[in-house]
């Protein structure tokens, strides 16, 4: 940079040739001026033939100004000028901190992102620097210097993880390694992805830097991904994001089964500059409950996958009443507020009119989920199925009534109090009770209890030591209001208040909804839990998992089993 001037050259070996001027110079001047045309005399040039000494001609002194002006400004121009430049630090003494997010955010353009990686090591290399390398998408390790070209190797054996950088987990060691080396150049290789703790790493990443160099390297993102999807009613719906409306306007979403054969795709379009859009896979229920992996095509990142298990499957419930021909006032029939608050994510099965045995004739349509809304004693033939249908894997749900309330059966979650209601058996409360909040240890955890709901009547639970466990909700004073119970493989649940708005308003509610979802959702998870003081968590054991690039891989070292009951995000133990 100029003494005088905020003026700097990028090649200022290219100014040597402003002593090539004056030469220049010379070999302008002598150059003869341009000739003119003039017409021929040649009795005038006879009459000029007298002999006589002639000056040279030369280029007017204009002309080779503004040759030698052209000249200059071409060299100046070659050595590149820019005006007021960064003023230089000083060569760089202490090692480089090279952090690299490796998560899937970082596939689409890995090879790049690797480069610029590559040459901030190369750098340090020329300058005799040490290197420490940190893969922000690993386990947190105590972080140390190695040579550059240790360093590189280890970098260009990174693997893309299938999930997002933990960053935060990074911080404090990486704390500890600047403090110690207060000289220390920090680089910061980003996916260009934000997470929650973003702005606090950041910041505290800036505040440590101290008297070393902080640079981020973030490209351009422009990749798409998938959020969970929904199987409805007429279509399997899964929403596509986009990080800026710059990149890509539409694309195709594509289905496939466990052995990775396509079943079906789906264009998607966003409009104008909308973020976020919706692609529909408009098949057969059979078709979209085989479909284990939507993949948008042409991208390679975990996060343009979306893997499905059972839990996305559409279920098949069939309904059950005591009072299924009640149907001239629909309002009035049990069925109703059942059937309307399932259709949005199940597939509604309902015995023919005057069927001699309704409950045979659904469970012989490959249910999940058998409703029994206020159904008294069943026969033994009937109870054989229905117990056998649970072994297998089913869901059994009832409701109560008058005819439960005076009948009595085994397919319940827990001993039902019997005979009148001063007796026990069916209670009415003077003054509606509330539902208290789910607990942890209840499926509906995690779902807002609405303060409209009000109960009025209800079929009590006979007491028991594990009454407490069996609990899903109760009302405010403790009292079970639904209860369940694991059977075999499958499950029974019990509603201790009736499917229509007789004993409680329940049904009117946007909880009774989320309440379905949660119990058709357990059906087909797995077999029951080992109870007691040594009762030990079923777990699976990975077989195969995805990559960074979404492609599938045997299971790392450090995947670890989960429980069947995990909902967990992605991490380094549990990949997708």
């Amino acid at each position: 940079m100029l003494n005088a001037l905020p003026l700097a050259f990028s090649a200022p070996l290219a100014l040597a040739a402003l002593a090539l001027l004056p030469a220049l110079w010379l070999i302008l001047r002598v150059t003869p001026p341009r000739p003119r045309r003039i017409d021929f005399p040649p009795l005038k040039i006879m009459a000029d033939l007298v002999a006589k000494r002639e000056m040279p001609a030369h280029t007017p002194w204009w002309l080779l100004a503004l040759r030698m002006l052209i000249a200059a400004l071409a060299i100046l121009a070659v050595a590149g000028p820019v005006w007021n430049p960064p003023r230089e630090a000083g060569p760089l003494q202490g090692p480089m901190l090279l952090l690299v997010d490796n998560g899937f955010g970082a596939a689409a353009d890995w090879p790049e992102r690797l480069l610029v990686a590559e040459s901030r090591v190369a750098a340090a290399a020329r300058e005799g620097r040490p290197v420490a390398l940190v893969g922000l998408a690993e386990t947190s390790t105590e972080i140390a210097l190695s040579e550059p070209r240790a360093a590189l190797d280890r970098l260009r054996a990174f693997a893309l993880q299938p999930h997002a950088p933990d960053r935060g987990a990074h911080l404090p060691r990486i704390e500890t390694f600047l403090r110690t080396s207060p000289e220390a150049e920090v680089v910061w290789v980003a996916d260009g992805l934000s997470v929650s703790d973003d702005a606090a790493f950041l910041a505290r990443l800036r505040q440590e830097a101290g008297s070393g160099r902080l640079s981020i390297h973030a490209g351009p993102i422009d990749q798409l991904a998938l959020t969970a999807p929904e199987n409805l009613a007429g279509a399997l719906a899964v929403k596509v994001l986009r990080p800026t409306a710059s990149a890509a306007a539409s694309g195709l979403v594509r289905a496939l089964d466990l052995k990775g054969l396509p079943l079906g795709d789906a264009p998607f379009v966003f409009e104008g500059s909308a973020l976020q859009t919706t692609a529909r896979l408009t098949l057969p229920i059979e078709v979209r409950n085989a479909v284990s992996r939507l993949e948008i095509v042409g991208e390679r990142s975990a996060g343009a996958v979306a893997l499905l298990d059972d839990r996305s499957k559409r279920r098949r419930v069939g309904i059950v009443s005591g009072a299924t021909t009640d149907t001239a006032q629909p309002l009035l029939s049990p069925t109703y507020y059942v059937s309307r608050a399932l259709q949005p994510f199940a597939e509604i099965r309902e015995p023919r009119p005057g069927s001699t045995d309704p409950v045979g004739e659904l469970l012989a349509q490959n249910l999940s989920v058998l409703v029994l809304a206020d159904i008294g004693a069943l026969d033994p033939d009937t109870a054989g199925k229905i117990n056998a249908f649970i072994q297998r894997g089913g869901v059994l749900l009832r409701f109560a009534g008058a005819r439960l309330a005076a009948a009595s059966d085994e397919l319940t979650p827990v001993r039902l109090r019997r005979g009148g209601r001063t007796l026990g058996g069916g209670l009415s409360w003077e003054t509606p009770r509330k539902l208290a909040a789910f607990t942890r240890e209840s499926p509906f955890f995690g779902v807002p209890v609405n303060d409209d709901v009000r109960v009025s009547r209800q079929i009590l639970a006979e007491p028991e030591a594990d009454l407490s466990r069996k609990t899903w909700a109760a009302l405010e004073d403790g009292t079970p209001v639904v209860t369940g119970e694991r059977r075999g493989d499958g499950m029974i649940a019990m509603m201790h208040v009736t499917a229509d708005t007789t004993w409680s308003n329940l049904p009117l509610s946007g909880l009774f909804v989320e309440m379905l979802r949660k119990i058709v959702g357990l059906a087909g998870t797995g077999p029951a839990e080992p109870q007691g003081e040594d009762a030990r968590v079923e777990t699976l054991s990975p077989t195969r998992v995805l990559d960074g690039t979404g492609s599938f891989r045997s299971p790392p070292a450090t995947a670890q089993p989960v429980a069947r009951s995990f909902t967990g995000r992605a991490t380094l133990a549990h990949p997708p």
